[in-house]
């Protein structure tokens, strides 16, 4: 058995649903935590299937969340944004106590940190980077409207309504006051760029939501924080998760699978997307910077959360997560303060 699958019922909705599928299914789960939860199906046949569902601890919602994602890739699909193909949406929790959609299983593997990178061959490293970077334009390039996602959210003031949200986060959440992140969210304010049109932003785009297969991206993952609004904040939040080997990031250095060496460069990925885009990327100092005090805010939430039990007999080591707030809000004061770096 494994969590969060009840096999006999999930097996029945495939017959209807997905028939060319061959149960009985061999299940692994191969994503876990507080997010949403993925899982490998093996058929007799042999051919790999994808499911996606909340994550157990919470309470059940409607379809609402599954849904939304199931629509997002299934749009995406024809596009040259890679995707894996989607085979259906069950929106029925009682099939599996919970919503779930189902993919095709896409051949890759996810560079989730350092160790995993440094396999690759160089030459694979070198056009992992550019070849996301490359992905990223074109998905910043789609017309909403056109691929049915004109409705996913609201386009204009994206950073300003960004800003509010984690600003109420962060008061919600901090467990002492840091002076340094109470100047980032008042020059944030003040300085919000422009913003150019409005493009799907995928939200939480870095190489540990990527398939990559012989240093191309195979498919691009977890679609939940996908919304509409300022392509640069994507950018942005690619270019803070793209440390080089002498960077010491910000949480666990382990966790950047850049730092392995042999990437493109920061400079490299803002050329080529420039050239691809035509966009101004004179502010992205800021952008990056937002992104920071949005990791802070999202950090010292998970600071609290443990803090107070509220994650059980978990373990973690809380003197490093306690310093990410403080860390993330010096890197954010410091691109804002020289916004050339």
């Amino acid at each position: 058995m494994v969590d969060g699958i009840r096999p006999a019922a999930v097996e029945r909705w495939f017959a209807e649903e997905v028939p060319h599928a061959k149960p009985p299914f061999e299940y692994e789960m191969i994503a876990g935590g507080r997010s949403n939860l993925t899982y490998k199906l093996k058929d007799a046949a042999g051919a790999a299937f994808v499911l996606r569902r909340p994550p157990l601890a919470q309470v059940l919602e409607s379809a609402h969340d599954m849904g939304r994602e199931h629509r997002i890739v299934s749009a995406l699909g024809p596009t040259e944004v890679p995707v894996p193909p989607v085979y259906g949406l069950c929106g029925d929790a009682s099939v599996n106590d919970a919503p779930f959609y189902v993919m095709g299983f896409v051949e890759g593997r996810v560079l989730h940190d350092r160790m995993l990178a440094a396999k690759l061959p160089d030459q694979e490293r070198a056009s992992i980077g550019i070849d996301a970077i490359d992905v990223l334009a074109r998905l910043h390039a789609l017309d909403p409207d056109a691929v049915g996602l004109g409705t996913l959210g609201r386009k204009q003031a994206y950073v300003a309504r960004q800003l509010r949200r984690w600003s109420k986060q962060w008061a919600q959440s901090k467990t002492r006051e840091i002076p340094e992140l109470e100047s980032v969210q008042r020059l944030l304010e003040e300085r919000i760029p422009e913003q150019v049109g409005a493009s799907i932003v995928h939200g939480d785009y870095r190489l540990g939501n990527h398939l990559v297969h012989h240093g191309r991206i195979a498919a691009v993952l977890d679609w939940e924080l996908c919304t509409l609004g300022d392509p640069l904040a994507d950018l942005g939040y690619l270019l803070n998760n793209w440390a080089s080997p002498d960077e010491i990031p910000a949480g666990a250095p382990n966790n950047h699978p850049t730092a392995a060496g042999g990437f493109a460069t920061r400079e490299q990925l803002l050329e080529r997307y420039a050239d691809t885009t035509a966009r101004d990327l004179s502010a992205i100092s800021y952008y990056r910077a937002f992104s920071h005090y949005r990791g802070a805010a999202i950090a010292e939430g998970v600071y609290s959360r443990f803090r107070s039990g509220a994650y059980g007999d978990q373990k973690v080591d809380l003197k490093l997560l306690a310093g990410s707030a403080p860390q993330a809000a010096r890197m954010a004061l410091e691109l804002l303060e020289t916004p050339n770096s």
